[in-house]
């Protein structure tokens, strides 16, 4: 079968693809044909050596997102069966309630080999059935970015309809986000330092939207069209950057899930914790049962991911690179041989 590994993680061109043989399920494994993966932030941080701290095991499969058809399962395998419709969940042994540090250890593309091959090994407990109505393609986008955004709207303080929601950006776990809150019932205000995206953004349901490069204060807007009270809750994936304009845009006693580092990761101030009351809840990626109770609403609500490229699998390299411009609305796919 092809395989991409990295043999040393010091950049997007260190990624190589290689042949091997294609791996024989043991007792309760899952042997599945993939046929598309998506791309994250953390892939990126992955390739170059600077994700959790650099300990980035050697030749390692990337990526962490992926689906594809289950083709043979070995002795005392009940979950799946050959032919289901299957994705990977992030943390292989994350089934329900709190994370520990041993599921931390078993994320796909990080702690483990990742899904950027032809065949995948899985334990049957590390899967999940597709949405009935999702191609491949859009199976392969959920297991980070839509689960993160489930786990931020609604594993905390739960969104109710009504309430206001704060995007920031529109990358795979934003426009996720946005979509749930729409399909939820909330008010949504996203911001994006393109207009072009935002206007798309508007086009999929946002009530407000805000060009961060216009308006470098941006949470004055969020706060103004709240009537001073500020967001309900805010998705934060900028970090250290943006985390305080966020605790600042956000109402007193509202919840702030922080998801991303995408403005660096240094020092923060939390006097605006402190004085707001704001929750400041760290999200990583999220649960099986999460992950099977969005799938459920994706299916009653009929929505579908928003992918921006698909790229073919001799060309992942590219499809990287493009994530890297941050040109993208949504997710980028990388279909398989």
């Amino acid at each position: 079968m092809q395989v991409y590994r990295l043999p040393k993680a010091e950049g997007i061109d260190c990624l190589e693809l290689q042949q091997a043989e294609t791996p024989r399920p043991g007792r309760g494994q899952v042997l599945v044909r993939m046929h598309a993966a998506s791309l994250n932030y953390r892939d990126l941080m992955v390739a170059r050596g600077t994700y959790a701290r650099g300990r980035v095991p050697p030749n390692l499969v990337p990526l962490s997102d992926g689906a594809g058809e289950v083709v043979e399962t070995g002795p005392d395998v009940t979950r799946v069966a050959v032919g289901d419709r299957v994705a990977g969940i992030f943390m292989q042994s994350w089934i329900a309630g709190e994370a520990t540090d041993a599921d931390a250890a078993s994320a796909l593309g990080g702690g483990i080999d990742g899904v950027l091959a032809e065949y995948v090994l899985f334990e049957q407990q590390g899967l999940v059935r597709l949405p009935e109505n999702f191609s491949f393609e859009e199976g392969a986008t959920l297991p980070c970015a839509a689960v993160t955004a489930w786990n931020a709207l609604f594993a905390g303080r739960p969104l109710t309809a009504g309430e206001t929601v704060l995007v920031l950006g529109t990358g795979g776990v934003a426009i996720f986000a946005l979509q749930f809150a729409v399909a939820a019932g909330a008010r949504v205000i996203v911001t994006s330092s393109s207009d072009e995206k935002l206007q798309r953004a508007r086009q999929l349901g946002a009530d407000i939207s805000i060009n961060y490069r216009e308006t470098p204060e941006w949470h004055q807007p969020v706060l103004e069209a709240t009537e001073g009270r500020g967001a309900d809750h805010t998705i934060e994936v900028g970090g250290s950057g943006t985390l305080q304009r966020s605790i600042a845009a956000t109402r007193r006693g509202g919840e702030v899930a922080l998801i991303g580092v995408l403005t660096g990761r240094n020092e923060i101030n939390p006097m605006g914790i402190m004085t707001r009351g704001v929750s400041v809840r760290g999200i990583y990626v999220g649960s099986r049962a999460m992950f099977e109770a969005m799938n459920r609403a994706l299916y009653v609500h009929r929505l579908h991911p928003v992918i921006d490229r698909k790229f073919p699998f001799a060309e992942a390299k590219a499809a990287y690179r493009h994530l890297e411009s941050q040109q993208h609305f949504g997710k980028v796919v990388i279909r398989s041989p």
